[in-house]
């Protein structure tokens, strides 16, 4: 089959490369079209409860996370010109197109009793808006005046400034169909280039958080990254081919085989109507280092063919022959570890999967095709360009390797025995847990700036809290009120939560107002007072008044559902759910079950469990790729003795990697869980090519295994050596993200990668050996039909077969 492949390809090369580039041309219109993804609940099923929460509020409150802090911590803050200057500053950001309001000490508004001829419900005025600050501050007198009666209000005490640091926070909040647009980065970045104006002008340095700023900055990055990567992996492998193969034609052909993969890869992921994320950024890097290898074994057999009996078209087909099946393989195994992500049930891990895996065999067509068909134009290689095959420090090595397993297999098993023990003590020390700002580096201002607001605000993270008084106008009821004000107390409790904001808080600050402006009335009102302030709770927030929009959006339209808005740290994935179970108990103690229900919702609670969950995922793909992969090797070596060689070569690099992980700290998070099912469906490929090279040699040895043996690491053992050496070398590209977890994939990769490489050329010839009799008696009977593709005979091929 595949010798009569191999005469198709090279008989109708030039029709078949017409349609090769031309297919790459479609596919390269698509690829200028797809765009970045600004979607991050995508990692949680449809189905998952607190999505559905989520969705729900969204619905019912609109979006929580579309809110950008700006902090300063400066003691001339109230200084007249600093402050008008800081004014000024929000005042422009307000302006801008995309802003739907800012929130800042300058825009503060404070409640102020009227007395009024005739009385409303009993009360004896009526409450009227009035902005604290008049802009600009005309003399520094006046502007310690105002200053007072701002910090007279204990409404504003931690939600704009925190007295005890001297720190003051600006709050911008962008449409959020803006936010789910590529115009996202022309806001944040026109905010921004307002913030830097103003230090500019002042002197100083301001902070900046919140999720709409960190979500664009890691787009931003994302997308300078994949250009990054594509590059340096492109440069890097082809100055690692071009040392290995001495041959500018192998070099660029070998690029030109993966550029196409890249145009494929990324034209698949808009004719899926897909967009890129983080996840699927990786894909064209990911097609270039994995891709490369495949030339390398297509090139590596041409040119040894070519040595024996140099003849170019025989040489040619007999590459095809012989490396056509082993390489389909090898691409199928790793476009399973690859594509068995598309079985769970998360979006952005589905789109992975299936465009990973899809490319991952495009690419293996793309080099059986492209390799045979242009090299048959080109010169035949020269001493030169095979010189490698006989390179004196590469046999030496591997003639090295085969004494250790000849002579010396008990130590190869007590060696990998003591690191698999090492390495299970450390897997024992393993931790899952995810960070919303995980895979940015501590010393990046996104981060560095993120604890500021932590230790200053206590994070920025939104939490919500949802009441659900189960009947119509439920909410403004004075017991709903004070039990919600005693959750708020509850919550100021504990240090990972910011200031709460409810409706609560609201008619407290009008109390305090009705009392004319006394701070010790920031109470909940009582039955005297409650019909005074009653009116209050139930205006419709029709834009008239500031304080009508700030009470009514803590309620929904019928006032049977409030809200409570709380900033909070970015405690983790593993904290965050003990916090809030530790919540229950008291949240059910003050709101009895029968007529409420409290939801805990937001999108700190979904991101972190979309993390948890794609952790869940990844761990249950692998078993799944696990169970495929060596599915593929019962398949071609119809062997259970082989499928346990391959089980045990394969786990013990992931097993030592995962004790890496355990003892340098490495926690598990899906960059780092990512990382062994790639390595898996990369390292099974080395087995493939070792095992067929074995079966292979077997007959030609006179079914003398030890020969076999010697003969396959000295065949195979270059190969491997070279191709571990590129994926290693292209997957440590990566560990110049600017994404720790990014980083994280990168080495741990690599380090595997090279593990593999080295049980490949050890454990498995060592295993072969020890079933030496067994392996004897099962090579005499008759071989398998699958088998036979890969024990053809080294007669001469008929004339008529290379025309």
């Amino acid at each position: 089959m595949w010798q009569k492949l191999a005469s198709i390809i090279l008989k109708w090369r030039i029709p078949l490369l017409i349609i090769l580039f031309a297919i790459t041309g479609v596919m390269g219109y698509f690829a200028s079209k797809v765009q970045m993804s600004y979607e991050f609940t995508s990692a949680i099923p449809s189905d998952n409860p607190k999505l559905q929460e989520y969705q729900q509020f969204r619905k019912t409150f609109g979006e929580d996370g579309n809110t950008l802090v700006i902090g300063i911590e400066s003691p001339k803050f109230f200084n007249k010109d600093f402050f008008n200057g800081y004014a000024a500053m929000g005042a422009e950001i307000a302006k801008l197109p995309g802003v739907e309001n800012v929130l800042s000490t300058p825009m503060a508004i404070d409640l102020v009793k009227k007395v009024t001829d005739t009385s409303e419900e009993g009360g004896s005025g009526k409450l009227v808006v009035e902005p604290i600050f008049n802009y600009p501050v005309a003399s520094q007198a006046e502007m310690d005046s105002m200053a007072a009666r701002f910090h007279n209000l204990p409404f504003y005490q931690g939600l704009l400034y925190n007295s005890e640091k001297g720190a003051y926070l600006m709050a911008v909040r962008i449409n959020r169909e803006i936010l789910a647009s590529p115009k996202r980065t022309k806001v944040v970045n026109d905010i921004l280039d307002k913030v830097h104006l103003f230090e500019k002008a002042q002197q100083t340095e301001l902070k900046y958080s919140g999720l709409p700023l960190i979500r664009t900055v890691m787009a931003t990055k994302v997308q300078e990254e994949i250009k990054f990567f594509l590059l340096l992996s492109i440069v890097l492998t082809g100055v690692i081919l071009l040392v290995f193969f001495r041959s500018i034609s192998a070099v660029v052909f070998s690029i030109v085989v993966v550029l196409i993969g890249v145009v494929w890869s990324t034209g698949t992921l808009q004719l899926m109507g897909y967009k890129i994320t983080l996840l699927t950024g990786l894909i064209p890097p990911l097609v270039v280092v994995i891709g490369i290898p495949n030339c390398v074994y297509f090139l590596n057999k041409y040119h040894s063919e070519y040595l024996l009996h140099g003849n170019k078209t025989r040489a040619l087909v007999r590459m095809v022959e012989r490396m056509g099946i082993v390489t389909l393989f090898t691409n199928l195994t790793a476009a399973i570890g690859f594509g068995v992500f598309y079985f769970t049930k998360s979006s952005i891990l589905k789109e992975f999967g299936l465009v990973a895996g899809v490319n991952l065999m495009a690419i293996f067509m793309i080099s059986l095709i492209f390799i045979p068909a242009v090299f048959s134009f080109l010169p035949p290689p020269n001493s030169k360009h095979t010189s490698y095959l006989d390179s004196k420090n590469l046999n030496r090595i591997l003639e090295m390797l085969s004494n250790m397993v000849v002579k010396h297999r008990g130590w190869v098993y007590g060696i990998s025995i003591a690191a698999v023990v090492v390495s299970a003590i450390g897997m024992t020390r393993l931790n899952a847990e995810g960070y919303i700002v995980d895979d940015l580096p501590h010393s990046d201002k996104i981060y560095t700036d993120l604890k500021w607001f932590e230790h200053n605000f206590k994070g920025v993270m939104p939490l919500e809290i949802v009441v659900d008084t189960k009947k119509k106008n439920g909410v403004v009821s004075l017991s709903t009120l004070e039990n919600i004000d005693l959750l708020t107390q509850e919550l100021g409790t504990h240090p990972e939560f910011g200031r709460p904001l409810s409706v609560a808080e609201g008619i407290k600050f009008a109390r305090q107002a009705y009392y004319d402006g006394d701070s010790t009335a920031y109470i909940v009102p009582n039955s005297f007072d409650i019909a005074f302030l009653a009116p209050y709770l139930r205006m419709k927030g029709d834009g008239n008044s500031q304080f009508a929009k700030l009470v009514t959006t803590f309620m929904d339209s019928t006032r049977q559902k409030a809200r409570i808005s709380i900033n909070m740290a970015d405690i983790g994935s593993r904290r965050l759910p003990m916090l809030l179970d530790s919540l229950r108990p008291k949240v059910d103690e003050i709101f009895d079950s029968t007529k409420y229900k409290v939801t805990f919702t937001g999108t700190s609670i979904t991101f972190l469990e979309g993390s948890k969950f794609i952790i869940n995922s990844l761990r249950d793909s692998l078993i799944l790729a696990f169970i495929m992969i060596f599915g593929c090797m019962i398949y071609l070596f119809r062997s259970w003795r082989i499928v346990f060689m391959s089980i045990v070569t394969n786990l013990i690099p992931l097993v030592i990697t995962a004790g890496v992980m355990g003892w340098m700290g490495i926690r598990m998070k899906p960059s780092t869980v990512l990382v062994f099912s790639i390595a898996l469906g990369i390292t099974i490929d080395v087995t493939i090519r070792f095992l067929v090279n074995f079966k292979q040699e077997l007959p030609r040895q006179n079914d003398d295994i030890s020969a076999t043996v010697h003969k396959t690491i000295h065949e195979t053992g270059l190969s491997i050596i070279y191709t571990s050496l590129i994926l290693t070398a292209g997957f440590l590209v990566f560990a110049l993200s600017n994404f720790d977890g990014t980083k994280s994939l990168g080495y741990l990769t690599s380090l595997t990668l090279i593990l593999a490489m080295f049980t490949n050329l050890t454990i498995l010839p060592a295993m072969l050996l020890w079933m030496e009799k067994a392996l004897l008696k099962k090579a005499m009977k008759d071989q398998d039909p699958v088998l036979d593709a890969f024990s053809q005979n080294d007669e001469e091929e008929k004339p008529e077969d290379h025309r």
